[in-house]
């Protein structure tokens, strides 16, 4: 009787340990939901992209957990920002997301279709806003230029070209480019051994006997063709 008594007894406390759900946990898991939900986003390091317009983008995530937050949540509301190249997200708890902005950087401005835009390194077309740009930038004309315009400007900048001196870039469907200084100095690049052509123009420019002609042609391999 005693045996039978002791194994009803160990049953019944069985039962009430795996039913009893005490609620301290509770309350522990309430107050740690509230504690880590995200309450700041802090932007740092940028200059052309408004950090209001960042926030924006990224309203819909404020008062979540901070813990369940994923980077593609972060990234892709902001890829339609102009001039963002990419971000580094860290999180700060309990509730503080910082965003490093990395940009990209405008470089001249270019005429298509009777429209302008902002040409940027990354070669992205942007509605022009004189907001944006300070001080003076190149012009680009030609058709299809903003596809083939990197590939030029980074030849120049490897070859050290004055850049600072170019006032317009022309560029033409054969796959050459035609440049205008601020002295109104045309220098005529051939479509290949683009590097050889810069590398003599530069020499050509600081010489005084250049300084007079108003186009100097490079077109023709080994062959200098002045007017």
């Amino acid at each position: 009787m005693k045996k039978l008594y002791k194994i009803a007894i160990l049953l019944i406390a069985l039962t009430f340990l795996t039913t009893y759900i005490p609620q301290e946990p509770n309350i522990f898991l309430e107050k740690k939901s509230v504690i880590f939900k995200l309450q700041n986003i802090k932007i740092i390091n940028n200059y052309l992209i408004k950090t209001s317009e960042i926030e924006a983008k990224l309203n819909n995530i404020y008062n979540k957990n901070i813990f369940t937050i994923r980077r593609n949540d972060i990234e892709k509301p902001l890829k339609v920002i102009n001039f963002l190249e990419r971000i580094e997200v860290k999180k700060k708890y309990p509730n503080t997301i910082i965003i490093k902005v990395y940009e990209t950087k405008p470089v001249a401005i270019l005429f298509k279709q009777n429209e302008k835009f902002i040409l940027d390194s990354s070669s992205n077309l942007i509605i022009f806003d004189n907001k944006i740009l300070i001080g003076d930038f190149p012009r680009i004309f030609g058709e299809s230029a903003e596809n083939e315009f990197m590939n030029f400007f980074n030849e120049l900048e490897n070859n050290n070209f004055p850049k600072k001196r170019i006032k317009k870039y022309y560029y033409f469907q054969i796959g050459r480019w035609d440049i205008q200084l601020f002295n109104d100095q045309i220098i005529k690049f051939p479509s290949n051994k683009t590097g050889e052509a810069i590398l003599r123009s530069i020499k050509l420019l600081s010489r005084e006997d250049f300084k007079s002609y108003n186009i100097i042609d490079l077109r023709i391999h080994g062959k200098i063709v002045v007017e």
